[in-house]
């Protein structure tokens, strides 16, 4: 019976030790997670604070209102988690505490028996009365050993009295800590509710003088959204034609007219670059050293304009004026187009992907240039009048668009 209940306390002690372990790793993921967010909010507020305008234009005000609260959420959300991981741990950590102080009073109980029928029995005549009071040598050998065990296992009680102690106050410390933490957590995230409460008071007036002027938006977003379209039916026939051109140069018949199901004949090098490229798929790089996504892919309804809907085949990064584009993977440049405006795009190819980096100002590669991953390959174009940096960047196998999110490391 009592085999079976130290086994059952040390199996509990355990499950303990494993829980706080797994939840001081998932706050340490948050934390990391939280630090990194925090950083982000920093250069967004920055970035757009240094953003001038020549005139001023509500809807791009309010887009930048709009991410700086969803970046503020997504921060208060990760501070909420931590806290809550923190929660867990202040009660597992006391759980751990109560634990040890039922050993420690037990040792201490032990401990207090034994020194009291050790004093009873104290006196050096009784140690030694006990052993020539043996019938022969062999027993009193025997008891002599047994007085020294005796001794020894006094002496590992005290010493483990002693570590039980400190281990007790490390616990108890290392509450009061987590406790403050807690504490700084809870602070931090009141301090943001309330920025947050002034932006989306801002976001309302914002959205009011919207309202009033909400037909010429829809029709700057159906302009825009022309403008987009007709660059991505460029994309298309450009890669759709570099198809064409490639697979007849290697003499296969794989190029069908359809668009949707032209697809590269790759030679054996190829075939390796592009394995390599889906199995860092999650892991990309971003196409910019520092930037955040201002768009992201697919039909969406406009982060303003609740009504009316965009369509994306990438994503577009806001960064700082300067920025440079970076390849995200190693691969050869398969064109290098101009387009409105004197701006630039450059089509990097991965055995049958295609990265398309977007608005340059200017670039550094040329058409059959070999790169290599985070190579730079061009200045990002920053627009006089709003005063913005912005990369559109589009990923594609043959010619059929992909999400970058599910590409490029935590986009």
């Amino acid at each position: 019976m009592q085999f079976k209940l130290n086994y059952l306390f040390l199996a509990v002690a355990l499950l303990l030790s494993v829980n706080i372990s797994a939840q001081k790793t998932k706050r340490q993921k948050l934390e990391a997670r939280r630090v990194q967010l925090q950083k982000d909010q920093i250069y967004i507020n920055a970035l757009l604070s240094n953003t001038k305008r020549k005139e001023k234009n509500l809807l791009v005000e309010l887009k930048d209102l709009d991410g700086k609260i969803n970046a503020r959420e997504e921060l208060i959300l990760i501070i909420t988690k931590e806290s809550n991981e923190l929660g867990n741990e202040i009660y597992l950590n006391q759980l751990e505490i109560n634990k040890n102080k039922r050993n420690l009073e037990a040792l201490k109980k032990d401990y207090g028996d034994m020194i009291f029928k050790s004093y009873k029995s104290k006196s050096q005549n009784s140690r030694i009365m006990f052993l020539l009071s043996s019938d022969n040598f062999f027993q009193a050998y025997k008891r002599f050993q047994y007085m020294k065990q005796y001794t020894s296992f006094r002496k590992r009680q005290g010493e483990e009295i002693i570590e039980k102690t400190k281990e007790l106050e490390i616990l108890t410390d290392s509450l009061e800590v987590k406790k403050k933490q807690k504490q700084v957590l809870l602070e931090e995230k009141k301090k943001e509710q309330f920025v947050i409460e002034k932006e989306k008071k801002e976001q309302e007036n914002l959205l009011t003088q919207i309202k009033k002027k909400e037909n010429k938006y829809k029709r700057q977003i159906k302009q825009f959204q022309r403008e987009e379209s007709r660059i991505d039916a460029q994309i298309e026939k450009l890669i759709r034609d570099a198809i064409v051109a490639s697979n007849k140069a290697s003499g296969s018949t794989k190029t069908t007219t359809s668009s949707s199901s032209a697809t590269f004949a790759l030679t054996p090098e190829a075939k390796e670059l592009a394995s390599k490229f889906e199995l860092n798929k999650g892991k990309l790089d971003w196409p910019v050293e520092k930037g955040y996504v201002s768009m992201y892919y697919g039909n969406q309804p406009h982060p303003i304009v609740k009504t009316a809907t965009i369509k994306s085949n990438g994503v577009r990064i806001t960064t700082s004026s300067g920025s440079k584009a970076r390849a995200v993977f190693n691969g050869t440049v398969l064109a290098v187009q101009v387009m409105s405006g004197n701006k630039k795009m450059v089509y990097i190819q991965h055995g049958n992907y295609i990265s398309i980096y977007k608005n340059l100002a200017t670039v550094f590669v040329n058409k059959g240039d070999k790169v290599t991953t985070k190579q730079e390959i061009g200045t990002i174009f920053t627009d006089k009048v709003t005063g913005k940096t912005i990369l559109g960047f589009v990923l594609s196998k043959n010619t059929t668009t992909e999400n970058p999110a599910s590409w490029i490391y935590r986009m």
